[in-house]
């Protein structure tokens, strides 16, 4: 079996049909299926069933699959290898959610500078369930997650977890319920809000608060900038929920949550097996998240 073919099943199983895998390697969805049933032939046992009008992987191609993982590491592992003799650097492609980002990606890039690692960062701003995916492009996806919601389970992600960021409520400084630094979400039942998008831990926190008081948060807007939706409170357009680290704005202020558990869980999504340069970035990734727990 041909890496270049077991690369093609992992692509198929991270992107889920022929026609992604084409797009994302720039073939042709015809070259693909061709190289698919050489190495069908290969194994000697059926790789694809039908699935509708496309195909999915058979008992036997996961299986392929996890071992395609673990050939693609040991050769990724011998190429880092050859590339740290000939320029002495090696490069990491690293994904991170904006707020997440600007907490820790300035450290993660001094650390990683000093230990002669070049990371080419990117933001993903993606829900939970989307971020394991985005493995199919980047070496290291930082996500977040409710604490409540369980972590990614599956033989081809592995999970670190970095830290726990509380959630805290945001008002206005003329706000009455500014009189405190805490408030019990009792108190917030009557407020209009401006939330993130569904999905995303800090509308987990909010559909929570729901549950506790019996009564649907009257969500007014909904931004995914957290830079926009400070703006927002500051201005008397409702209160919001933020991460605690994120809350920079000086016309807001920040109340501790009372009554529920409210945080979000800060985690790095890598492939078992990765090169050892990968795990030095996550290493270093989680050295940059303790400065903050």
């Amino acid at each position: 079996m041909e890496v270049r073919r077991l690369r093609l099943l992992r692509e198929f199983a991270d992107r889920g049909s022929i026609g992604a895998v084409a797009e994302a390697l720039h073939m042709t969805p015809s070259a693909v299926s061709q190289q698919m049933k050489v190495l069908a032939d290969e194994a000697g046992v059926p790789r694809f069933e039908p699935d509708g009008r496309g195909l999915r992987l058979t008992e036997a191609g996961h299986a392929l699959v996890l071992r395609a993982d673990e050939v693609i590491a040991a050769v990724e592992r011998a190429q880092e290898e050859m590339a740290s003799y000939r320029s002495g650097k090696a490069r990491v492609r690293l994904a991170m959610f904006p707020s997440g980002s600007t907490l820790l990606l300035p450290s993660v890039l001094d650390r990683a500078a000093l230990a002669g690692i070049e990371v080419d960062a990117f933001h993903l701003d993606v829900g939970y369930a989307d971020a394991a995916p985005a493995l199919a492009d980047f070496d290291i996806v930082v996500t977040h997650r409710d604490e409540r919601t369980p972590a990614v389970n599956h033989s081809r992600v592995r999970v670190t977890e970095l830290m726990r960021e509380p959630v805290d409520v945001i008002v206005p400084l003329d706000s009455p319920l500014g009189a405190s630094d805490r408030v019990t979400v009792s108190e917030l039942a009557e407020h209009d809000w401006i939330s993130v998008e569904g999905g995303f831990p800090v509308d987990d926190v909010l559909q929570s608060i729901s549950a506790v008081t019996g009564v649907a948060p009257r969500v007014t807007q909904r931004m995914l900038d957290f830079t926009t939706i400070e703006a927002l409170v500051a201005g008397g357009h409702g209160i919001a929920l933020m991460p605690r680290f994120a809350v920079r704005h000086p016309a807001v202020k920040r109340l501790e949550l009372k009554g529920v558990r409210a945080a979000r869980v800060y985690e790095a999504l890598s492939r078992p097996r990765s090169r050892t340069v990968v795990e030095r970035v996550v290493e270093q990734i989680a050295a940059a998240a303790a400065e903050h727990s």
